[in-house]
């Protein structure tokens, strides 16, 4: 019989602050001695100018990311790192530059240096990334053997970022606590295969009750641009508390319906957060978490989540098309089915609906 035991994975080093981005050239020295950057275009001609960092003074090649994590992106990435015979990746910007960092290196089995230049979501410090079609249509998650070498957050770089991405990143981070808790009432699995560990239960529960404590305060700081106590605690909440309490404590609804809602093309100029915080509320109207639902809604209203079916473009849809969306999110293979009960489309579309009424409520 299959025994699933207690499992938590980790990068081998986090680095976060004011201008720690100086120190690259050491790590990556550190790691192999033929570095790469993969970076998109606003990155190269934008974010390492203002940085100070010049890579090739350190001789570390640059190569500019091309728009898609799909796999001729990732077929021409191996090319050059062969030609190149480049032994250390540094993955640096958004999301899917990040991903196709991570694939490439894992496939050339050379270690990776997350850089991110944004904190919109918890997948920096992850052994996990997804795959687009060429077009960019959704087409697989592809698990890396290992989780990044190292993660390099410079807080100034995120601090100039516009302030969406740092509010879209409270909106994935708002889900963990709950996701894990769920995944423990349940002793369902984790994103890494096995049962949550005590560590990855309370670091979920920290990120929340960091978010709560910092949220509004640190929006402000990225606001005017700032690094405040605030905004660190807040980077530090979205990309490595996150990263580590979904991994390694699990998902359950509010990813679910997040992706069912992707499958409804007015949502597609949303970001990931924004769409996991409106699933973080169906998930609280499905699960009946009454309790918490005064503190989630203030604190999504405080520092501008969506609240309501219309904060993510779906404002007068109908019923049917939204049953799409809880017919994806109750698919066999997704985490939804981690919550307690039978979960069905039809609870999912009732949930969906009563968070959205609650939310148009509370805004009067």
């Amino acid at each position: 019989m299959f025994r699933m035991f207690k499992k938590a994975v980790f990068p081998g080093k986090y680095v976060q602050g004011k201008g720690v981005i100086e120190g690259l050239p050491a790590l990556l020295a550190s790691l192999g001695d033929r570095g790469m950057v993969l970076a998109s275009s606003s990155v190269i001609g934008r974010v390492l100018p203002r940085s100070g960092l010049v890579p090739e003074e350190h001789g570390i090649m640059v190569e500019p990311f091309r728009g898609e994590c799909c796999e001729e992106e990732l077929a021409r990435l191996a090319g050059i790192m062969d030609e190149r015979e480049v032994n250390v990746m540094v993955g640096m910007g958004g999301g899917k530059t990040i991903d196709a960092a991570k694939v490439a290196a894992d496939r050339a089995n050379v270690p990776v240096v997350v850089v991110p230049t944004i904190a919109s979501t918890d997948a920096p410090t992850s052994g996990c990334a997804v795959l687009y079609t060429s077009e960019g249509a959704f087409a697989s998650v592809l698990y890396q053997r290992t989780n990044p070498a190292a993660v390099l957050v410079d807080t100034s770089i995120i601090a100039r970022a516009p302030v969406r991405f740092l509010v879209a990143g409270m909106g994935d981070a708002l889900s963990t606590w709950f996701e894990a808790r769920s995944c423990e009432r349940t002793r369902s699995p984790n994103e890494c295969g096995g049962l949550s560990t005590a560590a990855g239960i309370h670091i979920a529960r920290l990120c929340y009750d960091t978010l709560l404590a910092h949220g509004e305060a640190a929006k402000e700081a990225c606001e005017n641009g700032t690094v405040t106590p605030a905004l660190e605690h807040i980077v530090e909440a979205n990309i490595l508390l996150s990263g580590l309490g979904f991994e390694s404590a699990g998902l359950a609804s509010a990813h679910s319906i997040h992706n069912g809602l992707t499958a409804l093309e007015e949502t597609h100029r949303y970001y990931h957060g924004e769409k996991v915080a409106f699933g973080v509320l169906a998930g609280l109207h499905l699960t009946k978490a009454v309790a918490d639902m005064d503190t989630v809604y203030s604190f999504c209203e405080a520092v501008g989540l969506p609240t309501t079916l219309a904060d993510v473009g779906l404002a007068g849809v109908e019923e049917e098309r939204l049953m799409i969306a809880a017919e994806g999110a109750c698919a066999p293979d997704q985490p939804i089915h981690h919550e307690e009960g039978t979960i069905t489309s039809e609870k999912v579309l009732d949930a969906m609906l009563a968070a959205d009424a609650m939310g148009r409520a509370r805004k009067g």
